[in-house]
């Protein structure tokens, strides 16, 4: 199979994993049910956990139904969080729900969407001390490299949390 034959090959697989993911059924569905990230009640306390565990906290921002922040939750963000620990978070792009800043200040979780600038769901932040992004964002979502790309922002932010 010729490189091109095997990206064309990719492409297609990719798009049939999306089309089952808006359509709700497929192997995706059934193997994602149940599979959930705690949405963030305090950005401040749950940095700080991070942080004693010289961590850097992982802030996936979503958006109800988008089949992208479904796959990144279910497939890479959850498996991680439950198996290893990974300190990890959401927050809703359009949610009304409460948090609290890394600074302690109430705030709803759209608004701190807006403050943070982010656009496109999903978006994962890296944060490190002080609130500080300790790694590029991860934005949008990718059908072939995505691991690839958040084990080496992970990566990149745990430097960062451990030299500081």
């Amino acid at each position: 199979m010729s490189a091109h034959d095997h990206l064309r090959c990719s492409r297609r697989q990719g798009l049939r994993a999306l089309g089952a993911l808006l359509l709700g059924g497929g192997v995706g569905s059934a193997r994602a049910a149940g599979k959930q990230l705690p949405p963030s009640a305090s950005l401040q306390a749950e940095l700080a956990r991070a942080l004693k565990a010289r961590q850097p906290l992982v802030v996936m921002v979503s958006l109800h139904r988008c089949p992208w922040c479904d796959e990144v939750r279910n497939n890479y963000l959850a498996p991680m969080h439950a198996q290893d620990g990974l300190h990890v978070v959401q927050v809703d792009m359009l949610s009304p729900a409460g948090t609290r800043t890394v600074q302690g200040e109430p705030v709803t979780h759209n608004t701190q969407v807006s403050d943070w600038g982010v656009k496109i769901a999903p978006t994962v932040l890296f944060l490190g001390p002080g609130g500080k992004e300790v790694a590029d964002r991860l934005v949008g979502g990718s059908p072939d490299f995505y691991s690839a790309y958040l084990d080496n922002r992970l990566a990149q932010a745990r430097r960062a949390v451990t030299a500081s």
